[in-house]
């Protein structure tokens, strides 16, 4: 498996640095130079959903379309949810890495959103998270997008504290 982070930065293609595990889709995408048909659609992650929803018309743009901003809301609750879990406690976000957004989320599609902690240091994680669509008249599922979010686990007054030992 590969042990490399891979990253995109607007204009400079794609870079590497040691941490994660897998290229993101915004990676992926970037270096296919080709865009959304050469996207692999594997099988969504093995493990259960964190959070299965549904989109509503309240979530759509002018379009139709499910705002973009409403699934990165729901991949962030998803990933706060781990990252409360790991860190035993409360947590903030501070960052997300590129996201690219593969296909579009309609009105009634079911989202299911995944999250696995990336890795961990003294007061931060880095969780990634999947976020798979399914038609409501269809079994066939299609990854929207993916990002990596990073969180700090924080005391009651909102200070860095360190994140426990694995139970």
């Amino acid at each position: 498996m590969n042990d490399l982070k891979y990253s995109v930065k607007r204009g400079t293609g794609a870079r590497c640095t040691a941490a994660s595990t897998k290229p993101s889709a915004a990676d992926r995408l970037h270096r296919s130079g080709q865009g959304v048909s050469v996207i692999d659609n594997i099988e969504p992650p093995d493990s259960e959903a964190i959070i299965r929803t549904i989109a509503m018309p309240a979530d759509t743009n002018p379009a139709g379309d499910i705002f973009g901003g409403w699934l990165m809301a729901q991949m962030d609750l998803a990933a706060g949810s781990a990252a409360a879990r790991r860190a035993r406690g409360r947590c903030a976000t501070i960052a997300v890495d590129a996201m690219v957004f593969l296909r579009p989320v309609a009105v009634g599609d079911e989202v299911s959103l995944y999250a696995e902690i990336a890795s961990v240091g003294r007061t931060s994680m880095k969780i990634h998270v999947e976020a798979w669509r399914r038609s409501r008249d269809s079994e066939e599922r299609y990854k929207v997008t993916d990002a990596t979010f990073t969180f700090v686990a924080i005391d009651a007054q909102g200070r860095p504290r360190d994140v426990p030992p694995p139970a």
